[in-house]
């Protein structure tokens, strides 16, 4: 009996790139034909430039006459809040200007010297995002190269996000990224965390306020936390505590959340489910941390 070989596995449509520069020319040297080949590409739609304004001027610059064929993206614009809301906005520039199966070329660079590099914290929330990337975009026949510029994104950063990229010869497993992240312990709740009777709407709302987040923000924030509650519930207790704006809430269940795209998956529809509302928190919240328990979860939500 002849043994058939293996087939090979079938690669992902997601071509996630990166490139790492330390001067303009280096910069120019690998942008401009990256954004040449997405002109190239048949039946795709212009290549989008989303990088530092000094960097779109050197491009539009250096483009000459097809600047005008290249949308030009002040990164400040695209990566506007939390890592969440960056795949919310990489998923709608997709449903809306992508040609089929999301066929467009994306230049981007993270805004490593602003909100993604100010701390640790943010910055791990950044490389899972671009580790999650190439499990939640892979049926997408986008091509994306993440620029990283040495000048404000730091060697720790660098060395991380490599490992994120297929095409740098030491990308590993986006799942196993996520659980070395979340292998990190939270800081234990403070002492005076104030228990809740149960996650509902009005108490979250009414207890948020007199720590001194504003009426909409405080109606936000309560949104967030019984979406949460409903998505990961059972709930068996609740803890909140902080002052405005970082006010916290601290949700432990009694079902493990092992899945590391929970939340990251963009729903089908604006009419979200009961099932997708740890999704509407990560869109409102700066910070949602889940932890597996092994009996069941932690779900901590951070509101700025």
């Amino acid at each position: 009996m002849t043994h058939q070989p293996e087939p090979a596995p079938t690669p992902h449509p997601f071509d996630h790139r990166m490139t790492v520069f330390g001067a303009d020319d280096d910069f120019l040297a690998t942008a401009l034909p990256f954004l040449t080949e997405g002109l190239a590409a048949t039946n795709e739609p212009p290549p989008v430039a989303i990088a530092a304004p000094d960097k779109l001027d050197l491009l539009h610059h250096a483009l000459g006459p097809d600047a005008k064929n290249v949308a030009l993206v002040p990164h400040t614009d695209w990566y506007s809040g939390s890592a969440a809301n960056a795949v919310a906005q990489g998923a709608g520039y997709l449903a809306a200007h992508a040609a089929p199966t999301g066929r467009i070329h994306l230049l981007m660079e993270p805004v490593w010297n602003g909100r993604a590099g100010r701390s640790p914290r943010e910055s791990a929330e950044w490389i899972r995002y671009e580790a999650l990337a190439n499990l939640l975009f892979a049926p997408f026949a986008t091509t994306a190269l993440c620029a990283y510029d040495t000048r404000t994104a730091g060697p720790a950063i660098i060395d991380a996000a490599r490992r994120t990229h297929p095409d740098t010869g030491v990308y590993e497993d986006p799942a196993r990224i996520a659980a070395e992240l979340d292998a990190v312990p939270l800081p234990p709740p403070p002492a005076d965390a104030e228990p809740l009777a149960r996650p509902d709407a009005e108490g979250v709302r009414r207890r948020a306020r007199a720590r001194g987040l504003a009426v909409a923000d405080a109606e936000l924030f309560a949104e967030s936390v019984t979406a949460a509650a409903a998505s990961v519930g059972p709930v068996t207790s609740t803890l909140l505590w902080g002052e405005a704006p970082s006010c916290v809430c601290e949700l432990r269940t009694a079902r493990r959340v092992d899945d590391p795209l929970a939340g990251f998956v963009p729903p089908p529809t604006d009419e979200l489910e009961p099932a997708q509302g740890l999704w509407f928190a990560r869109q409102v919240c700066a910070y949602v941390d889940v932890r597996d328990e092994g009996a069941g979860s932690t779900v901590r939500l951070q509101y700025a």
